[in-house]
């Protein structure tokens, strides 16, 4: 196992889409881990809060904030259940930035997003897996829920992350019947890292 693989399980929140003449609090958050063979797991927990957003804003939001909170160029696997997200970084960046910043359709929504992503994962080596949400995956549930808690109680989390409150949380599920095949290990499958991220500034 290397010492050097972060995993990212990240989720965002919009309360009110439903409503288009009013303010919708939304967040970013998630779960940063990563196994030593020596001293197990260590988890963080991050959450940023907007008091007016999107679901796509707070998808990309969800990257930057996760990266950000990296002290160290890391070989990462980000985890997102985003599929607007995970195109955007496996495919749609690249084009984007050839063309300087721009695509055939118009203007790019969230262009300035994209970039600010853009920036802190070409600091990395990343994966970018996209997992369905809602889905009975536990660290995906983790995230959405404190993406959830986030944009409900209307902040986030300072400085860029804290310990995480994962292990309690399974522990608690699996009392209630939930996630009982989940094993605490570590993933096992080949790190296949996404093209380099084209800077932002072009």
């Amino acid at each position: 196992m290397d010492d050097q693989l972060v995993y990212i399980f990240a989720d965002e929140s919009c309360l009110g889409n439903q409503f288009k003449e009013t303010a919708r609090p939304g967040a970013a958050a998630g779960l940063i881990e990563q196994f030593s063979e020596r001293t197990g797991w260590r988890r963080r927990d991050f959450a940023h809060f907007e008091a007016d957003t999107t679901n796509n804003r707070m998808a990309i939001v969800s990257g930057i904030e996760g990266l950000r909170a990296l002290r160290r160029p890391c070989k990462v696997v980000f985890t997102s259940d985003s599929q607007y997200l995970v195109n955007g970084m496996k495919d749609w960046v690249h084009g984007w930035a050839a063309r300087g910043w721009r695509r055939k359709g118009g203007p790019i929504e969230n262009v300035e997003l994209w970039k600010r992503l853009c920036c802190q994962a070409a600091q990395h080596e990343v994966e970018w897996r996209w997992v369905r949400g809602h889905d009975g995956h536990p660290k995906n549930e983790y995230a959405n829920e404190l993406a959830i808690r986030t944009a409900t109680e209307r902040r986030g989390i300072k400085p860029k992350s804290i310990e995480s409150n994962f292990g309690t949380w399974i522990e608690d599920e699996q009392d209630r019947g939930q996630f009982l095949e989940f094993l605490d290990m570590p993933d096992t499958r080949l790190f296949q890292p996404a093209r380099k991220a084209p800077t932002g500034s072009n």
